[in-house]
């Protein structure tokens, strides 16, 4: 039995590697796929797949390509989930803030520099215009500490995955002031190079028996009950989302790769632009 860690959100995103997993599939080839929550995010994953701690990731586009440039070693094999992520904008629901334009020069509650939450409030800001040199962050780390750091004054608004953080609007925790997706496809499975070197064809085998499931998704029986169920999110809610998503079991294009990279490097976010053939085996 050949063991491999693999690390992602707890997120519904990820629910078709759990079920892989619960059903024995992985096993049946010899495969013992040992799956880490990492509720902090993609920045703690790169951080994992750097120390040797993780073999794979499910992680988001933009913070391992930013990761990569800064030296992690890791390679994309595949892309996870072709549509953009849906990035809601968030304040405390007690604040002041009415209105996007009201968070222009405030304070973004991020999970770590160089995670999704970090990145994404520096493209929101460019896309409102805002001078996105004088931002300041706040470590969070989780949502959780997200909500404390809000209430508490120490920060002004949090971006997050849109329906995940649905029910802390329903409960009137946060107020929920607008979107921004993602201008390219959000996941991606990246896996540190030695390991892949390694290990292809066990890599192989994971990819084959992961994109048989996430192809049939959506088209399981009572799916959008389980997703409701499993992360407390309305059902309503699940099947706008379900229908937003689409799930891939190809690799990320150049097109999409070039997009990220211009982004990146036009904010400041990384210093070189890398080659599609160097990043995406």
């Amino acid at each position: 039995m050949k063991t491999v860690q693999i690390v992602g959100v707890p997120e519904h995103f990820n629910l078709p590697w759990n079920l892989c997993i619960d059903n024995g599939e992985f096993n049946e080839v010899g495969i013992d796929l040992q799956w880490t929550d990492v509720p902090e995010g993609s920045g703690k994953m790169c951080q994992l797949l750097r120390d040797n701690q993780a073999d794979i990731a499910v992680i988001l586009t933009e913070a391992i390509i930013k990761d990569i440039e800064a030296g992690n070693p890791a390679v994309l094999v595949q892309n996870y989930i072709q549509t953009p992520l849906i990035w809601g904008i968030h304040v405390d629901a007690n604040s002041p803030f009415k209105t996007l334009a009201d968070l222009e020069n405030k304070r973004a509650a991020i999970s770590r520099f160089g995670s999704g939450s970090h990145l994404m409030s520096v493209v929101h800001a460019d896309q409102q215009n805002w001078d996105t040199q004088n931002m300041e962050f706040v470590v969070v780390n989780t949502l959780d500490e997200a909500v404390s750091s809000m209430q508490n004054n120490a920060s002004d608004f949090f971006m997050w995955e849109r329906f995940m953080t649905k029910p802390l609007v329903d409960q009137g925790v946060f107020r929920h002031l607008g979107d921004c997706p993602t201008p390219w496809p959000c996941f991606v499975i990246a896996v540190n190079k030695t390991f892949l070197e390694n290990n292809k064809h066990v890599v192989d085998q994971i990819l084959e028996i992961i994109n048989r499931t996430s192809s049939e998704f959506k088209y399981i029986p009572s799916i959008d009950q389980t997703i409701a169920s499993k992360f407390d999110i309305d059902k309503a809610d699940v099947n706008l989302w379900l229908s937003k998503t689409r799930w891939s079991q190809k690799k990320l294009d150049k097109k999409h790769f070039d997009l990220v990279q211009d982004y990146l490097y036009k904010l400041q976010l990384i210093k070189n632009k890398m080659q599609y053939n160097d990043v995406v085996i």
